[in-house]
């Protein structure tokens, strides 16, 4: 049994194999400033000092670092028992004083023990904690951002009212069917929803599935069919992507919204209308009207209470990109053999995904996560496995493993990147973070996530910014 993730502070390389032993990832920082750095940016499971880290340090380093309780710090001594030192320690705050780095077996037990305990990153977490509180029973949108809120909020307002047609609005992927079934559920739970989508049809296609059709009515009509309007009867009609209809077609849907009766095609019997119209849209409305691929009574009879959903990107909704990530990790059916088995994501791996721009808005992000489902090998996602440039998969699936995959993700460039910018700057790391846009915790932190090296060691001695948290020198205890 293993840790994910191992910081080791300090050079003695035999503590370095102790924790690659029980360890998956070893992050080894030189000094306690590089430690604080990396342990900020990587989150690990574990922090290893060696003994040549006094007393004096380790408080300092937990006063700084303040730590949560959930990442315990082990200190390797010498071979020496000294309990006094070691009582010391313990009082600190450090969980744990393994005597002599050859003690393994004794790091092993503490490594099964914490192992068993973790559960800061896993999904311990009731489904409804990942919905806004006041919203978590009656609609399943997640999120928890102020433009879910207000969207929340809008929906509850229309949904008490009998207002119909609604209008959604958003890009492609921001949960605008999510979002009229949550109106239509608040608003008759036990009646039908039913869903077109009108990019996917013919005009007379389209015209049939909306109103139905009477026998004999075209050339293949052979009996008679009953339209979603009135398969709804009292409940939700939902017509996704409205813009797509064509322009005759948007004048019948124009007369049901006003007359709230229907004919079928080639009927002459009125049919009355009793749904509620939910119409949606990823196009800008006001642009289609000027380009006349929209009619202008249609838009206006429409634009009662338009609710408009924001993209993944936008500021007051990004927050939500690390919650949705974690919701789809936890109840994802992709690969029923990991099924519960991984349970995290990485502080890297969030941060790419929160870095990233996503056109493609929650189903991109969803669909990015289960790729990295299938690509993960521990309980953790990590940042190799999140791949989102899928046209470079294809390009390789013919005659690539899985690990040749792992090349085409955000980690592989970033590592180039990273490389790059520390040969530029002649491993001045303080510029070389300053060039790439990042802290030079993070900096540090994917140094050694990548095992990035420089081809001529010019120093070991780590850089120091101006003002920074100055520690003492290490000393043998």
């Amino acid at each position: 049994m293993s840790l994910r993730r191992i910081v080791v502070a300090g050079r003695n390389t035999e503590v370095q194999k102790l924790a690659r032993q029980v360890g998956q990832e070893i992050f080894v920082a030189d000094d306690l400033v590089e430690t604080l750095d990396i342990t900020q940016a990587v989150e690990p499971d574990l922090i290893l000092f060696d003994h040549y880290f006094s007393l004096e340090h380790i408080r300092q380093f937990l006063d700084s670092a303040n730590l949560t309780s959930n990442i315990p710090v082990i200190i390797v001594g010498n071979d020496e028992n000294n309990s006094d030192i070691i009582a010391e320690f313990m009082q600190i705050g450090v969980h744990d004083y393994i005597q002599g780095e050859k003690d393994h077996i004794r790091l092993k037990q503490i490594v099964n023990q914490l192992k068993n305990g973790i559960a800061s990153d896993n999904f311990e977490l009731t489904d409804n904690c990942f919905f806004a509180e006041d919203f978590a029973a009656s609609i399943p949108i997640v999120g928890k951002s102020q433009a879910i809120k207000n969207t929340l909020k809008m929906i509850k307002v229309v949904a008490k009212s009998k207002c119909s047609p609604i209008l959604i609005t958003g890009e492609t992927g921001t949960g605008k069917e999510l979002a009229a079934k949550a109106i239509h559920l608040l608003r008759h739970p036990e009646e039908k929803f039913v869903a077109l989508n009108c990019a996917a049809l013919t005009a007379n296609l389209l015209e049939s599935e909306l109103f139905g059709h009477v026998k004999g009515s075209f050339t293949g009509a052979d009996r008679e069919k009953i339209g979603l309007l009135e398969l709804a009867g009292n409940g939700t009609v939902f017509l996704d992507e409205i813009s797509e209809t064509p322009l005759e077609l948007q004048a019948k849907l124009l007369r049901v919204l006003q007359e709230k009766t229907f004919r079928k095609v080639g009927g002459i019997k009125d049919i009355a209308c009793n749904a509620t119209i939910i119409a949606s849209s990823n196009r800008i409305l006001k642009n289609e009207l000027k380009a006349n691929r929209f009619r202008k009574d249609l838009y206006y009879r429409l634009n009662i209470f338009p609710i408009k959903l924001a993209p993944l990107r936008s500021p007051n909704r990004v927050e939500d990109i690390s919650l949705l990530a974690k919701y789809f990790i936890k109840n994802s059916t992709i690969c029923p053999e990991k099924a519960g088995k991984i349970k995290s994501i990485t502080k890297l791996a969030l941060e790419a995904l929160q870095e990233y721009n996503w056109p493609g808005n929650v189903r991109e992000l969803f669909n990015t996560i289960e790729r990295a489902i299938l690509l993960e090998t521990t309980d953790k996602i990590g940042l190799s496995s999140i791949v989102i440039d899928t046209e470079e998969i294809e390009q390789q699936s013919q005659n690539s493993t899985a690990s040749n995959i792992k090349d085409f993700s955000l980690a592989q460039a970033e590592k180039e990147l990273i490389a790059r910018a520390l040969q530029e700057t002649g491993w001045q790391k303080t510029r070389a973070a300053n060039l790439l846009g990042i802290n030079r915790a993070t900096l540090y932190a994917k140094v050694k996530q990548y095992n990035i090296e420089k081809n001529h060691s010019t120093s070991n001695q780590p850089l120091e910014q101006p003002g920074e948290l100055k520690f003492l020198e290490p000393a043998v205890v």
